[in-house]
């Protein structure tokens, strides 16, 4: 197998055909344009200077020392909901089971390392899952 054929994303080697697979590509590509550089520029943190007391979802974001925001047009709970069954389903051939805790192992597996970073942060600002007790739980409300 040549080193074009066991590259994904253009970013790591994979001996896992999986991995090349569409709705997969599309998962890791939906990441890294989840986040743009800097902080949130919303009207809420402009006025409150960056203060995100009191907001029930994260907008900025230190990602191993580099700042992004979530950008809300695009990772609504339901958006990334659709991206992460596809790519689920297409990797593990079998259906993302919507009630529960999310396995993030299992998505790991199917993310190129450098967006690893990425999916905690991202599952949580837009609504998909909650910590509980240290566990991402999905949010019923997306899964109906």
């Amino acid at each position: 197998m040549s080193t074009e054929e066991k590259m994904t994303g253009d970013l790591f080697a994979v001996d896992d055909k999986r991995l090349g697979l569409k709705p997969v590509v599309d998962f890791n590509s939906y990441l890294r344009v989840a986040f743009g550089d800097g902080q949130c520029t919303c009207i809420r943190c402009v006025e409150k200077q960056g203060d995100e007391t009191g907001y029930e979802y994260q907008h900025t974001f230190d990602l191993e020392g580099q700042v992004v925001h979530r950008r809300f047009a695009s990772t609504a709970g339901s958006d990334v909901l659709m991206v992460l069954k596809k790519a689920w389903l297409s990797y593990t051939k079998a259906e993302l089971e919507v009630y529960g805790n999310l396995v993030l192992a299992t998505v790991k597996e199917f993310v190129e390392p450098p967006l690893h970073k990425r999916l905690q942060p991202l599952f949580l600002a837009s609504g998909l899952v909650k910590d509980v007790d240290g566990n991402l739980q999905l949010q019923q409300q997306l899964a109906a």
